[in-house]
């Protein structure tokens, strides 16, 4: 098992493996993000062909270049944004000759923003349609390396509304157990899925909280699925058991006004929904279509809005 933690390093069999980028890999991928948040795109181009010029095509050399893409799409420069993608996606598809996507941290980075761009880009020029094949696609090659859930995050992102949601697997769980979801037909749903390392969730709760409590009488369920990680505080290693009570305590103590909220604990929930940014918030209406598909937090009054309409009877 491989999995990401941040800018500190990844787990490999379970062991915790730190990276030490040489400070012309840190540089290079920090010098590009930088001169994009000036919109100095000659400038960071400048910078990779430096670099390419010296140290050829490395997985940093591509996560950089990966960050072009974003940084067009961000200012919605979709032909460029599109460009540096498609780059992006050649070249890496090319390293994958010689090496395993999950290997490094870089590589799957630069991958998995490729495609997003992509299918960002192509949404963005009326091609939906196009971008949920390319999506469907990239999941199909690549759903059981670690860029799958946010390959399916962004194919939620334009598929998922309007249709039934996906059942919850809830064999292992924390407080209540959790009703399936095809049980709550009739009633307003509301999933939170948060990470006991996640900032973001915890500062999210008030909200939920706040929310189940003004719609209970329109009889909303919140559901907040989580998963194990494979460590706990600190990113110290933790087997599942150990990983387990920790988060039962992070629960306890930041998450008080939802002690009653059936956690289902499960990493395919996280799988199916694309829920590769905590929280990600998902609300369903009375007849169990999924109303709303959010990465990331959201404002009171922005997730009140959905809920009141998916309330509505």
């Amino acid at each position: 098992m491989r999995l990401w933690v941040g800018n500190f390093g990844w787990f490999v069999g379970g062991i915790l493996v730190f990276v030490m980028s040489s400070p012309a890999q840190a540089d290079l991928i920090e010098d590009v993000r930088t001169q994009l948040s000036r919109n100095a795109f000659s400038s960071a181009e400048a910078e990779l062909s430096s670099y390419k010029s010296r140290q050829g095509v490395t997985p940093e050399y591509l996560e950089a270049l990966s960050w072009m893409a974003r940084g067009a799409a961000a200012s919605q420069q979709w032909d460029k944004a599109t460009s540096y993608a498609t780059e992006t996606r050649t070249l890496c598809e090319q390293q994958l000759a010689k090496r395993k996507l999950d290997a490094e941290p870089h590589l799957p980075i630069a991958l998995g923003a490729a495609y997003e761009v992509l299918a960002q880009s192509m949404a963005e020029k009326g091609q939906q349609a196009a971008a949920v094949r390319l999506l469907h696609s990239a999941v199909a090659r690549y759903g059981t390396t670690s860029i799958g859930p946010r390959l399916q995050k962004n194919l939620n992102l334009l598929s998922l509304a309007g249709h039934p949601a996906p059942a919850l697997q809830a064999t292992q769980y924390l407080g209540p157990k959790p009703p399936t979801l095809a049980s709550l037909k009739g009633s307003p749903v509301l999933l939170f899925f948060w990470a006991h390392w996640c900032a973001d969730c915890k500062a999210e709760a008030p909200v939920i909280a706040r929310l189940r409590q003004e719609f209970a009488p329109q009889g909303l369920v919140v559901i907040g699925p989580t998963q194990i990680y494979g460590y706990a505080a600190y990113g110290n290693e933790a087997p599942p058991a150990q990983e387990r009570d920790y988060i039962e305590a992070v629960r306890q103590r930041y998450y008080a006004t939802l002690l009653d909220m059936p956690v289902p604990l499960s990493k395919q929930n996280f799988n199916v929904y694309g829920a590769s940014t905590t929280p990600t918030l998902v609300v369903l209406n009375r007849a169990g279509q999924v109303a709303l598909y959010h990465p990331g937090a959201m404002r009171y009054e922005e997730l009140r809005t959905a809920v009141e309409k998916a309330a509505a009877r």
